[in-house]
Protein backbone atom coordinates (compact mmCIF):
# COMPACT_ATOMS: atom_id res chain seq x y z
CA UNK A 1 0.00 0.00 0.00
CA UNK A 2 2.81 2.36 0.98
CA UNK A 3 4.54 1.54 -2.28
CA UNK A 4 1.38 2.48 -4.28
CA UNK A 5 1.11 5.82 -2.45
CA UNK A 6 4.77 6.49 -3.11
CA UNK A 7 4.34 5.76 -6.80
CA UNK A 8 1.28 8.04 -6.94
CA UNK A 9 3.19 10.84 -5.21
CA UNK A 10 6.05 10.48 -7.66
CA UNK A 11 3.61 10.50 -10.59
CA UNK A 12 1.87 13.62 -9.25
CA UNK A 13 5.20 15.30 -8.68
CA UNK A 14 6.32 14.45 -12.21
CA UNK A 15 3.04 15.76 -13.60
CA UNK A 16 3.42 18.98 -11.64
CA UNK A 17 6.94 19.42 -12.99
CA UNK A 18 5.70 18.87 -16.54
CA UNK A 19 2.86 21.35 -16.02
CA UNK A 20 5.23 23.92 -14.54
CA UNK A 21 7.59 23.51 -17.49
CA UNK A 22 4.70 23.93 -19.93
CA UNK A 23 3.45 26.99 -18.08
CA UNK A 24 6.95 28.47 -18.06
CA UNK A 25 7.45 27.79 -21.77
CA UNK A 26 4.07 29.34 -22.54
CA UNK A 27 4.89 32.37 -20.45
CA UNK A 28 8.30 32.70 -22.11
CA UNK A 29 6.71 32.43 -25.55
CA UNK A 30 4.11 35.07 -24.73
CA UNK A 31 6.82 37.32 -23.28
CA UNK A 32 9.02 36.85 -26.34
CA UNK A 33 6.10 37.64 -28.63
CA UNK A 34 5.27 40.71 -26.56
CA UNK A 35 8.85 41.91 -26.89
CA UNK A 36 9.01 41.32 -30.63
CA UNK A 37 8.76 44.60 -32.50
CA UNK A 38 6.91 44.23 -35.79
CA UNK A 39 7.53 46.92 -38.40
CA UNK A 40 6.40 47.59 -41.95
CA UNK A 41 8.70 48.99 -44.66
CA UNK A 42 7.38 50.72 -47.79
CA UNK A 43 9.90 50.88 -50.67
CA UNK A 44 9.26 52.50 -54.04
CA UNK A 45 11.78 50.34 -55.90
CA UNK A 46 10.23 47.36 -57.70
CA UNK A 47 10.89 43.91 -56.31
CA UNK A 48 13.98 42.51 -58.00
CA UNK A 49 15.67 45.90 -58.39
CA UNK A 50 19.11 45.88 -56.75
CA UNK A 51 18.15 48.73 -54.44
CA UNK A 52 15.05 46.82 -53.33
CA UNK A 53 17.25 43.79 -52.66
CA UNK A 54 19.51 45.99 -50.54
CA UNK A 55 16.50 47.26 -48.60
CA UNK A 56 15.35 43.67 -47.99
CA UNK A 57 18.87 42.77 -46.89
CA UNK A 58 18.79 45.70 -44.44
CA UNK A 59 15.58 44.29 -42.95
CA UNK A 60 17.13 40.84 -42.55
CA UNK A 61 20.32 42.25 -41.07
CA UNK A 62 18.33 44.15 -38.45
CA UNK A 63 16.30 41.03 -37.67
CA UNK A 64 19.42 38.86 -37.39
CA UNK A 65 21.42 41.27 -35.24
CA UNK A 66 18.50 41.82 -32.86
CA UNK A 67 18.07 38.04 -32.68
CA UNK A 68 14.52 38.23 -33.92
CA UNK A 69 13.40 40.93 -31.51
CA UNK A 70 12.61 43.05 -34.57
CA UNK A 71 10.60 41.67 -37.49
CA UNK A 72 10.11 43.75 -40.62
CA UNK A 73 7.49 43.17 -43.31
CA UNK A 74 8.77 44.54 -46.62
CA UNK A 75 6.50 46.07 -49.29
CA UNK A 76 8.31 46.83 -52.60
CA UNK A 77 7.16 48.69 -55.70
CA UNK A 78 5.03 51.26 -53.87
CA UNK A 79 2.55 48.52 -52.96
CA UNK A 80 1.93 49.92 -49.48
CA UNK A 81 2.29 53.65 -50.17
CA UNK A 82 2.88 55.34 -53.52
CA UNK A 83 6.36 56.80 -54.15
CA UNK A 84 5.13 60.40 -53.77
CA UNK A 85 3.18 59.51 -50.60
CA UNK A 86 5.88 57.44 -48.92
CA UNK A 87 7.26 60.12 -46.60
CA UNK A 88 3.83 61.24 -45.39
CA UNK A 89 2.93 57.56 -45.05
CA UNK A 90 5.71 57.16 -42.51
CA UNK A 91 4.51 60.21 -40.58
CA UNK A 92 0.91 58.95 -40.53
CA UNK A 93 2.00 55.37 -39.69
CA UNK A 94 0.69 53.92 -42.93
CA UNK A 95 4.15 52.33 -42.81
CA UNK A 96 6.75 52.35 -40.06
CA UNK A 97 9.66 52.72 -42.47
CA UNK A 98 9.81 54.18 -45.95
CA UNK A 99 12.23 54.64 -48.82
CA UNK A 100 11.61 57.00 -51.71
CA UNK A 101 12.88 60.12 -53.50
CA UNK A 102 12.94 63.56 -51.88
CA UNK A 103 11.95 65.38 -55.06
CA UNK A 104 8.79 63.31 -55.58
CA UNK A 105 7.28 66.00 -53.35
CA UNK A 106 8.75 69.11 -55.07
CA UNK A 107 9.92 71.95 -52.84
CA UNK A 108 9.42 70.08 -49.57
CA UNK A 109 13.07 69.16 -48.98
CA UNK A 110 15.06 72.16 -50.26
CA UNK A 111 18.26 71.44 -48.33
CA UNK A 112 18.46 67.77 -49.33
CA UNK A 113 17.58 68.57 -52.94
CA UNK A 114 20.57 70.91 -53.09
CA UNK A 115 22.73 67.83 -53.54
CA UNK A 116 20.78 67.02 -56.70
CA UNK A 117 21.89 70.15 -58.58
CA UNK A 118 23.72 69.69 -61.93
CA UNK A 119 27.17 69.88 -60.39
CA UNK A 120 28.86 67.28 -62.58
CA UNK A 121 28.57 64.02 -60.62
CA UNK A 122 30.66 61.10 -61.83
CA UNK A 123 29.46 58.20 -59.68
CA UNK A 124 26.77 56.95 -57.32
CA UNK A 125 29.31 56.35 -54.58
CA UNK A 126 30.33 60.01 -54.65
CA UNK A 127 26.74 61.24 -54.91
CA UNK A 128 25.77 59.11 -51.91
CA UNK A 129 28.75 60.47 -49.98
CA UNK A 130 27.79 64.06 -50.78
CA UNK A 131 24.13 63.74 -49.82
CA UNK A 132 25.02 62.13 -46.48
CA UNK A 133 27.51 64.89 -45.71
CA UNK A 134 24.87 67.51 -46.50
CA UNK A 135 22.45 65.79 -44.12
CA UNK A 136 25.02 65.39 -41.32
CA UNK A 137 26.25 68.97 -41.60
CA UNK A 138 22.91 70.77 -41.74
CA UNK A 139 20.49 68.31 -40.05
CA UNK A 140 17.66 70.17 -41.86
CA UNK A 141 14.35 70.79 -40.09
CA UNK A 142 12.56 69.53 -43.21
CA UNK A 143 13.28 66.01 -41.93
CA UNK A 144 12.38 66.63 -38.29
CA UNK A 145 9.05 64.77 -38.49
CA UNK A 146 10.77 61.42 -38.98
CA UNK A 147 13.82 59.56 -37.74
CA UNK A 148 16.34 59.40 -40.58
CA UNK A 149 17.98 56.02 -41.03
CA UNK A 150 20.22 57.21 -43.85
CA UNK A 151 20.15 58.83 -47.28
CA UNK A 152 21.68 57.86 -50.61
CA UNK A 153 21.76 59.06 -54.23
CA UNK A 154 22.08 57.57 -57.70
CA UNK A 155 24.91 57.96 -60.21
CA UNK A 156 25.12 60.70 -62.87
CA UNK A 157 21.78 61.47 -64.50
CA UNK A 158 21.73 61.71 -68.29
CA UNK A 159 19.20 62.43 -71.03
CA UNK A 160 17.82 59.35 -72.79
CA UNK A 161 15.74 59.64 -75.96
CA UNK A 162 13.76 57.56 -78.40
CA UNK A 163 13.97 58.59 -82.05
CA UNK A 164 15.86 61.86 -81.79
CA UNK A 165 19.54 62.08 -80.87
CA UNK A 166 20.73 64.95 -78.67
CA UNK A 167 24.26 65.85 -79.77
CA UNK A 168 24.25 69.62 -79.34
CA UNK A 169 22.43 72.11 -77.16
CA UNK A 170 20.22 73.07 -80.09
CA UNK A 171 18.84 69.51 -80.25
CA UNK A 172 17.17 70.05 -76.87
CA UNK A 173 14.87 72.79 -78.13
CA UNK A 174 11.22 71.82 -77.64
CA UNK A 175 12.07 68.21 -76.70
CA UNK A 176 9.52 66.75 -74.26
CA UNK A 177 11.27 64.81 -71.53
CA UNK A 178 10.06 63.21 -68.34
CA UNK A 179 11.77 64.74 -65.29
CA UNK A 180 11.53 65.11 -61.55
CA UNK A 181 13.08 67.50 -59.08
CA UNK A 182 16.18 69.31 -60.25
CA UNK A 183 16.22 67.52 -63.60
CA UNK A 184 13.04 69.43 -64.43
CA UNK A 185 14.99 72.69 -64.07
CA UNK A 186 17.86 71.29 -66.11
CA UNK A 187 15.69 70.24 -69.04
CA UNK A 188 13.91 73.60 -69.09
CA UNK A 189 17.19 75.52 -68.91
CA UNK A 190 18.62 73.48 -71.78
CA UNK A 191 15.61 74.34 -73.94
CA UNK A 192 13.50 71.21 -73.47
CA UNK A 193 9.94 70.79 -72.20
CA UNK A 194 9.85 68.95 -68.84
CA UNK A 195 7.02 66.59 -67.93
CA UNK A 196 6.95 65.62 -64.26
CA UNK A 197 6.41 62.00 -63.23
CA UNK A 198 7.94 59.28 -61.09
CA UNK A 199 10.38 56.82 -62.67
CA UNK A 200 7.77 54.04 -62.45
CA UNK A 201 5.59 55.88 -65.01
CA UNK A 202 8.29 56.50 -67.61
CA UNK A 203 7.99 53.26 -69.60
CA UNK A 204 4.36 53.91 -70.47
CA UNK A 205 4.98 57.57 -71.26
CA UNK A 206 7.81 56.81 -73.70
CA UNK A 207 5.97 53.86 -75.20
CA UNK A 208 2.88 55.98 -75.89
CA UNK A 209 4.92 58.89 -77.23
CA UNK A 210 3.81 61.26 -74.47
CA UNK A 211 7.48 62.15 -74.10
CA UNK A 212 10.50 61.66 -76.34
CA UNK A 213 12.54 60.34 -73.44
CA UNK A 214 13.60 61.01 -69.89
CA UNK A 215 16.46 62.05 -67.65
CA UNK A 216 17.83 59.40 -65.29
CA UNK A 217 21.00 57.39 -64.57
CA UNK A 218 22.04 54.40 -66.68
CA UNK A 219 20.71 51.94 -64.08
CA UNK A 220 17.07 52.68 -64.95
CA UNK A 221 17.66 51.21 -68.40
CA UNK A 222 17.67 47.76 -66.84
CA UNK A 223 16.13 48.39 -63.42
CA UNK A 224 12.94 49.74 -65.02
CA UNK A 225 13.51 48.15 -68.48
CA UNK A 226 13.68 51.58 -70.15
CA UNK A 227 16.66 50.56 -72.25
CA UNK A 228 14.26 48.50 -74.35
CA UNK A 229 12.73 51.70 -75.68
CA UNK A 230 15.54 54.22 -76.14
CA UNK A 231 17.83 54.79 -79.10
CA UNK A 232 20.20 57.33 -77.53
CA UNK A 233 21.77 58.44 -74.26
CA UNK A 234 23.60 61.76 -74.03
CA UNK A 235 26.38 61.42 -71.46
CA UNK A 236 26.68 65.08 -70.50
CA UNK A 237 28.94 64.71 -67.46
CA UNK A 238 29.50 68.45 -67.17
CA UNK A 239 25.87 68.91 -66.06
CA UNK A 240 25.28 65.48 -64.50
CA UNK A 241 22.88 65.63 -61.56
CA UNK A 242 21.85 63.10 -58.94
CA UNK A 243 18.63 62.27 -57.10
CA UNK A 244 18.83 62.19 -53.29
CA UNK A 245 16.69 59.51 -51.60
CA UNK A 246 15.67 58.77 -48.04
CA UNK A 247 15.15 55.85 -45.69
CA UNK A 248 13.18 57.12 -42.70
CA UNK A 249 11.25 55.73 -39.74
CA UNK A 250 8.19 56.93 -37.87
CA UNK A 251 9.35 59.07 -34.95
CA UNK A 252 7.10 57.48 -32.31
CA UNK A 253 8.00 53.96 -33.39
CA UNK A 254 11.68 54.86 -33.15
CA UNK A 255 11.35 56.42 -29.70
CA UNK A 256 9.56 53.29 -28.43
CA UNK A 257 12.48 51.01 -29.34
CA UNK A 258 14.85 49.83 -26.59
CA UNK A 259 18.19 51.62 -26.61
CA UNK A 260 20.17 48.52 -27.56
CA UNK A 261 17.98 47.96 -30.62
CA UNK A 262 18.42 51.61 -31.64
CA UNK A 263 22.18 51.18 -31.36
CA UNK A 264 22.07 48.05 -33.51
CA UNK A 265 19.99 49.74 -36.21
CA UNK A 266 22.38 52.71 -36.28
CA UNK A 267 25.28 50.31 -36.83
CA UNK A 268 23.49 48.65 -39.75
CA UNK A 269 22.59 52.06 -41.20
CA UNK A 270 26.22 53.17 -41.25
CA UNK A 271 27.22 49.96 -43.04
CA UNK A 272 24.46 50.28 -45.63
CA UNK A 273 25.39 53.80 -46.81
CA UNK A 274 28.52 52.75 -48.73
CA UNK A 275 26.76 49.61 -49.92
CA UNK A 276 24.10 51.72 -51.61
CA UNK A 277 26.70 53.95 -53.24
CA UNK A 278 28.68 51.00 -54.58
CA UNK A 279 25.48 49.29 -55.73
CA UNK A 280 24.48 52.36 -57.74
CA UNK A 281 27.76 52.21 -59.65
CA UNK A 282 27.43 48.48 -60.25
CA UNK A 283 23.93 48.74 -61.63
CA UNK A 284 24.85 51.81 -63.70
CA UNK A 285 27.34 49.58 -65.51
CA UNK A 286 24.70 46.87 -65.88
CA UNK A 287 22.16 49.39 -67.13
CA UNK A 288 24.63 50.71 -69.69
CA UNK A 289 25.24 47.18 -71.00
CA UNK A 290 21.49 46.52 -71.13
CA UNK A 291 20.96 49.71 -73.12
CA UNK A 292 23.80 48.94 -75.55
CA UNK A 293 22.69 45.33 -75.99
CA UNK A 294 19.29 46.64 -77.08
CA UNK A 295 20.90 48.72 -79.81
CA UNK A 296 21.28 51.96 -77.88
CA UNK A 297 23.97 54.50 -78.71
CA UNK A 298 25.83 56.63 -76.16
CA UNK A 299 26.64 60.18 -77.28
CA UNK A 300 29.52 62.05 -75.65
CA UNK A 301 30.15 65.79 -75.66
CA UNK A 302 33.48 67.32 -76.64
CA UNK A 303 35.02 69.90 -74.30
CA UNK A 304 33.52 72.89 -76.12
CA UNK A 305 30.01 71.47 -76.16
CA UNK A 306 30.31 70.33 -72.55
CA UNK A 307 31.27 73.89 -71.57
CA UNK A 308 28.21 75.26 -73.40
CA UNK A 309 25.93 72.93 -71.43
CA UNK A 310 27.59 73.86 -68.16
CA UNK A 311 27.14 77.54 -68.89
CA UNK A 312 23.51 76.95 -69.82
CA UNK A 313 22.65 75.38 -66.44
CA UNK A 314 24.68 77.83 -64.31
CA UNK A 315 21.60 80.00 -63.62
CA UNK A 316 19.93 77.00 -61.96
CA UNK A 317 22.57 76.97 -59.25
CA UNK A 318 22.41 80.75 -58.84
CA UNK A 319 18.62 80.72 -58.65
CA UNK A 320 18.64 77.85 -56.16
CA UNK A 321 20.55 80.03 -53.71
CA UNK A 322 17.66 82.50 -53.93
CA UNK A 323 15.08 79.72 -53.50
CA UNK A 324 16.80 78.60 -50.30
CA UNK A 325 17.07 82.19 -49.05
CA UNK A 326 13.34 82.71 -49.63
CA UNK A 327 12.70 79.74 -47.34
CA UNK A 328 14.67 81.42 -44.57
CA UNK A 329 17.82 79.35 -45.16
CA UNK A 330 21.39 80.42 -45.86
CA UNK A 331 21.35 79.46 -49.53
CA UNK A 332 24.91 80.41 -50.39
CA UNK A 333 26.29 78.47 -47.43
CA UNK A 334 24.31 75.33 -48.34
CA UNK A 335 25.23 75.43 -52.03
CA UNK A 336 28.89 76.26 -51.36
CA UNK A 337 29.17 73.42 -48.84
CA UNK A 338 27.64 70.96 -51.32
CA UNK A 339 29.99 72.01 -54.14
CA UNK A 340 33.04 71.96 -51.86
CA UNK A 341 32.10 68.49 -50.59
CA UNK A 342 31.66 67.16 -54.12
CA UNK A 343 34.98 68.62 -55.28
CA UNK A 344 36.77 67.06 -52.31
CA UNK A 345 35.44 63.61 -53.24
CA UNK A 346 36.03 63.64 -57.00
Amino acid sequence: MKEEVSVMKKACLALMVVLMVLVFLGWATVKAQAQTVKLTYSCFFPDGHTQAKLARAWCKEVEDRTKGRVKIQFFPGGSLTKPSQCYDGVISKASDLGQSVFSYTPGRFPVMDTAGLPLGYTSGKIATGVVNEVYRHFKPKELSETEVMYVHAHGPGFIHTKGKAVRRLEDMKGLKLRCQGVSELIVRQLGGVPKFSTITEVYGMVQKGTVAGASHPYEANEGFKLGELYNYATAAYSVAYTLPMFVVMNKDRWKALPDDIKATIREVNNEWIPQHGEAWDTIDAEGMRFFLNHGGQIIGLDSNEAARWKMAVAPIIEDYVKILNEKGLNGQDIVDFTIKTLNSMQ
